[in-house]
């Protein structure tokens, strides 16, 4: 019989109005991959913040028994002497570092008064060497993907002695071969005996990793599904998650598409900082009202450049072509006259771009356009609220009180006040820019429902998603994307994962 590693026991946990956690128990066995999922809100990353110290002991009630001994970590540190290692889904890593200085930050080889370098990289180099990276640890960590930013963080916690991993939305920002090459060190490690308890949404990849499955709803441990015993389906999984069975993954939409409404042509911008390399060349496309418009395309195809600079030249440099809205050419010199366009771009880094966590759910509501609760340049602060709490409404956003801050919700809270904060700016096209990147499936669907009211109304929406299904299920019309180039575009009915990806594999060539 497998010997228990941890055991969390009556954990309960309490913010300002909100009960967090409200008597979760978890086991985990030596030597298993253990997920825990649920939907944004439920506890999960509340439940790690725990476990490692993030939250200190007299904080919360109830016990946490790690190899047969009560722990009562106070702080980050004593949780990591222990072998416990957490690895958030916003990587703590310093871009003009190098891998090296990254990876033994806080924990430097050497005496007290000098850093030995050599020993450093040499480390680091046998670090990054165990999770499959040849890149040189001198190589300054704003110059690797997102994908390798992850093993970094890994091979950093291989320094520390890890036995307990703890992975919070580990593939959220990462392309299907990055994410597979993630999990499969997952399973090589746990040959190795390691242990590695896992926060995903994405439920193949749940399936495919885990001997067993967690599930927290609203707080509370629903149940525990060992692999040996109990069905691992995508709909077991979410019946448990949301208290239901969603039995089709996307809502139906009658469509009803018109006239071209937003036009592109002969679109180029130039990367901001390496001047001469297109990042977007010689683009063109166009949008209809009423439409569902999806962009596919690997990381690094240029959506994300392509939206941010239509978008008040957000991005690049050097950025030529025409814009076209209801066939009169426009120019869009900022995000200012990008609004007044009504154009509205809900950015992929919504903590890092899209919300101001450190403000209130309705400051932030408000932001885009302020002038619809002041006059004279003074703040109706009651309308402010008012409204806010209108959104957070039609939102179903999950808080006690509009004057909370942003930066206390959930990841998918978080997004639905993001997505509330342009629909409040009253948008006829709105760009989505990887819109259910790192939320629940329950989430999600309120999110799709809301586009789908907004077609309904007329008005036009781009999608942008890594999540082939996701276009599939949503948009009427997909282009596709490779190398900075627009290469096809094909019917959303007759749309296919192998299509798609021909396409992309046969303009690589």
């Amino acid at each position: 019989m497998a010997k228990t590693l941890l055991e969390m026991k009556n954990i309960t946990k309490l913010f300002p109005g909100v009960r967090a956690l409200d008597n979760v128990n978890l086991q985990v066995e030596e030597g298993e991959i253990h997920a825990l999922v649920g939907e944004n809100g439920a506890g999960k990353s509340t439940l790690m913040n725990v476990l490692s110290g993030i939250y200190p002991y007299g904080t919360y009630e109830g016990d946490i028994v790690y190899d047969g001994n009560i722990c009562k970590f106070q702080k980050i540190r004593d949780s990591e002497e222990k072998g416990i290692v957490i690895i958030h889904q916003e990587l703590a890593l310093v871009p003009l570092l190098s891998i090296g200085e990254n990876m033994f930050l806080g924990n430097e080889c050497g005496s007290k008064a000098k850093i030995n370098w050599a020993e450093t990289h040499t480390k680091a180099d046998e670090l990054l060497r165990k999770v499959g990276l040849k890149d040189s640890s001198k190589t300054l960590i704003k110059d690797i993907g997102v994908g390798k930013q992850q093993l970094v963080e890994i091979a950093k916690a291989l320094g520390k002695n890890v036995r307990l991993l703890i992975l919070d939305e580990p593939t959220a920002s990462l392309n299907d071969t990055e994410a597979k090459h993630l999990l499969d060190l997952l399973l090589e490690f746990k040959k190795k005996g390691m242990t590695s308890i896992i926060i995903s949404h994405k439920l193949n990849e749940i399936s495919y990793v885990a001997d067993k499955i967690t599930v927290i709803r609203d707080g509370a441990t629903i149940t525990t599904l060992d692999k040996t015993k109990d069905s691992f389906t995508e709909d077991t999984i979410i019946s448990a998650m949301v208290g239901r069975s969603i039995s089709d993954r996307f809502p139906k939409r009658e469509s009803h598409v018109g006239d071209v409404c937003f036009e592109v042509k002969d679109w180029c911008v130039d990367h901001p900082i390496f001047e001469g390399i297109k990042v977007c060349d010689n683009i063109n496309f166009n949008l209809r009202k009423g439409e569902v418009l999806g962009i596919s395309g690997l990381m690094g195809a240029g959506r994300t450049e392509l939206s941010m600079s239509i978008f008040g030249r957000s991005y690049g440099s050097n950025i030529k072509g025409k814009i076209f809205l209801n066939g009169k050419e426009i120019s869009i010199p900022n995000v200012k006259t990008a609004i007044r366009n009504k154009i509205a771009y809900v950015t992929e880094d919504r903590k890092g771009n899209g919300l101001i966590l450190t403000e209130s759910i309705s400051k932030n509501t408000t932001s885009a356009k302020v002038e619809k609760i002041s006059k004279n340049y003074v703040i109706d602060f009651d309308k402010e609220r008012a409204d806010s709490k209108d959104m957070a409404k039609e939102m179903h956003t999950k808080c006690y009180s509009v004057d909370e801050n942003v930066g206390n919700l959930s990841g998918g809270n978080m997004q639905k006040v993001l997505l509330g904060k342009w629909l409040y700016a009253e948008p006829d096209i709105l760009i989505l820019d990887e819109p259910t990147r790192g939320i629940d499936v329950g989430a999600k669907y309120e999110i799709y429902c809301i586009i789908n009211k907004m077609v309904a109304e007329g008005k036009s929406v781009i999608m942008i998603s890594s999540e082939m299904p996701e276009l599939l299920g949503m948009c009427d019309r997909i282009y596709v994307m490779n190398e900075g180039k627009m290469i096809a575009e094909m019917d959303g009915k007759e749309a296919t994962q192998e299509k798609i990806m021909t396409c992309i594999i046969n303009s690589s060539r």
